[in-house]
């Protein structure tokens, strides 16, 4: 896939994936704060953009089923946080990270990218092309956010696969113990076939408190 379009459709994105949204006009709860973990980057990749599933200069594209992640971020007033720098990170289709503490890295798929980043736009308008989230032992399968605002707002979660039996095993969604909290970093998928043959899609706003 060409530089080009990758950004034409990580642009048609935002305006497919709208009918999907998560969004709480009434009753808006914050986000809930939740562990880094591990494995938030030790070193940034070259490649860092809002596309994880095509490395810059690869031919390859990571294995696994590509996710249409987003949403906005906002403040518990619903205001669009303008500028506000969104980063996300996660496993491969392998449930390996890339990281110097993950064990039998060097058989992560090099054509993910594991990271990327982008600023929110005057809406709070954020989006990502990545992959559906997989397990690994210990933890259900997740993809971890942090955002910074320009005002100095700061939150770290994670973002979990609605449904999925795991989760009421994992230790770190249990820690979530309002509903609706809990329910905030679920993410519901569908199919996204006017986006992307065979990808997934889900809106999840991210709500953050002063």
């Amino acid at each position: 896939m060409t530089m080009t379009s990758r950004r034409h459709l990580l642009l048609a994105t935002g305006a497919s994936l709208l009918p999907l949204g998560t969004l709480r006009a009434e009753g808006r709860v914050a986000t809930p704060q939740q562990t880094e973990g591990p494995f938030y980057p030790a070193g940034f990749p070259a490649d860092m953009d809002n596309d994880l599933v095509q490395v810059r200069g690869q031919a390859a594209q990571a294995m696994g089923t590509v996710l249409h992640l987003e949403g906005r971020v906002l403040d518990l007033g619903g205001r669009p946080l303008d500028g506000a720098l969104v980063e996300i990170w996660q496993c491969d289709a392998q449930g390996l990270y890339d990281h110097p503490r993950q064990p039998g890295r060097e058989r992560r798929d090099q054509a993910f990218q594991g990271y990327g980043r982008m600023l929110a736009g005057a809406d709070g308008r954020y989006r990502f092309r990545t992959l559906k989230p997989v397990a690994y032992p210990g933890r259900t399968p997740h993809i971890h956010l942090k955002v910074a605002t320009s005002g100095g707002r700061t939150l770290t979660s994670q973002f979990y696969l609605a449904g999925e039996p795991s989760n009421a095993r994992d230790g770190v969604f249990r820690a979530i113990r309002d509903a609706r909290q809990r329910a905030s970093v679920e993410m519901v998928l569908a199919p996204a076939p006017g986006v992307e043959a065979g990808a997934q899609a889900t809106s999840m706003d991210i709500v953050v408190t002063a």
